[in-house]
């Protein structure tokens, strides 16, 4: 796998297409800190972390990453649109004055700072840029 973000990204897309509970998929902390911002900011229900030795699958390695989407009561997944900016072929820096404005700030924006990850509202804040990773909304 070259981009393990884009295929984060994906599955969570492709799941709530077709309404499902939830999604697991291969842990790393990149992938835990995208997952708790997206929860924290509203677009997640639960993060959780599966240890190898607590899975139901005993022949399982790694430690495996649980995510618990979010559906309004008429059914609608909460995230209407997922996607990735920064890839491995085109990387995409912002400064601190050129920070993106995702959906007139009803969306987030994933931006990878000297200070970790945060949203582009709280990068604003801070007076920080870095690389632009993924928008939600």
């Amino acid at each position: 796998m070259i981009d393990p973000i884009s295929d984060m990204l994906s599955r969570i897309r492709n799941a709530a297409a077709v309404k499902k509970a939830e999604v697991v998929l291969p842990m790393s902390k990149l992938k835990y800190n995208i997952a708790k911002i997206l929860e924290r900011e509203g677009f997640l229900a639960g993060v959780e972390i599966i240890n190898p030795d607590s899975a139901k699958n005993k022949t399982a390695a790694f430690a495996e990453l649980r995510l618990v989407l979010k559906y309004h009561n008429n059914g609608q997944s909460v995230i209407t649109a997922i996607n990735r900016i920064s890839r491995p072929g085109r990387r995409v820096y912002s400064g601190k004055e050129k920070l993106p404005v995702v959906v007139n700030n009803f969306g987030i924006a994933i931006i990878s700072t000297s200070a970790g990850l945060l949203t582009n509202k709280e990068a604003r804040q801070k007076g920080i840029g870095g690389e632009v990773l993924c928008s939600v909304y």
